[in-house]
């Protein structure tokens, strides 16, 4: 392929109420490939159709009846491969596949963990744990393969990547616990995260701005927990990198923006 690879990844947050949008991310920046996170629907009524219309002939799914889901739509060939069990509960939260270059792309979306930061108190945030634990042993078993990791981690891992880390530390998603297993999933591989490579801290870099905010883009109380990582051989393959801000003012948007990522493989 003569032009950069260019990848994107975003939490859609059901997407079949947001195929306006859907459409006019994929008309305006034409990814190759597109890892969708919490899709919310089963695959025999996905709507592929539109994606089909518009190039995406490989359309890997891994669906599930109003909760979760995740899909990978792409204009260049790709096999079908796993769909990994980090819930240990047969959630669909996970699927990868694998470029003619032999590049892996696994698209994950970790749990949200509830509103209570204590696995005792909360058992969807122990499941949260246990599902990154899974993660960090699936990583540490990786080798030398050429992977991408991206979607929705759930987690803000620096002090800039939330509006405020005072206000957040107790906070689902910015935790201490939290932050802590993040950073030794990202160790286990040598992972490279993309946004702070091409954007390093302290730069303000969020993907996330909640429903609950009169005017999001005011108040700007924005969080980071959309990522794209690569093992560090495919690093210097990554030419640019943005998020999609824009998009979060669409209408009927996500609360989640997408991130784009272009590869010179």
């Amino acid at each position: 392929m003569s032009e950069p690879l260019k990848i994107a990844s975003w939490n859609i947050n059901s997407v079949r109420a947001r195929l306006d949008i859907v459409e006019r991310f994929l008309v305006e920046e034409a990814p190759h490939i597109l890892c969708l996170q919490e899709t919310k629907v089963m695959d025999d009524i996905f709507p592929g159709d539109l994606f089909r219309r518009l190039g995406y002939t490989w359309q890997i799914l891994h669906g599930q009846r109003m909760h979760h889901g995740v899909a990978i739509m792409s204009k260049v060939p790709v096999r079908e491969d796993d769909r990994f069990d980090w819930q240990a509960n047969g959630e669909a939260r996970h699927v990868g596949v694998c470029l003619e270059n032999g590049v892996r792309i696994e698209n994950v979306y970790v749990p949200a963990g509830g509103d209570i930061p204590d696995a005792d108190l909360n058992p969807k945030f122990g499941q949260k744990l246990a599902f990154l634990q899974r993660m960090i042993d699936w990583s540490t078993a990786l080798d030398s393969k050429p992977t991408i990791l991206t979607g929705d981690f759930n987690i803000a891992p620096l002090e800039c990547d939330v509006w405020s880390h005072k206000q957040l530390l107790n906070v689902v998603s910015h935790t201490p616990v939290e932050c802590e297993i993040l950073g030794r999933l990202q160790a286990s591989n040598n992972w490279v995260d993309l946004g702070r490579q091409f954007y390093p801290a302290p730069q303000r870099l969020y993907t996330w701005w909640s429903y609950r905010a009169q005017n999001w883009a005011e108040s700007d109380r924005g969080r980071r927990l959309d990522h794209m990582w690569v093992t560090p051989d495919i690093a210097g393959k990554a030419v640019s990198h943005r998020v999609a801000e824009p998009a979060r003012g669409w209408t009927k948007p996500s609360d989640h923006v997408p991130l784009i990522t272009e590869f010179a493989f």
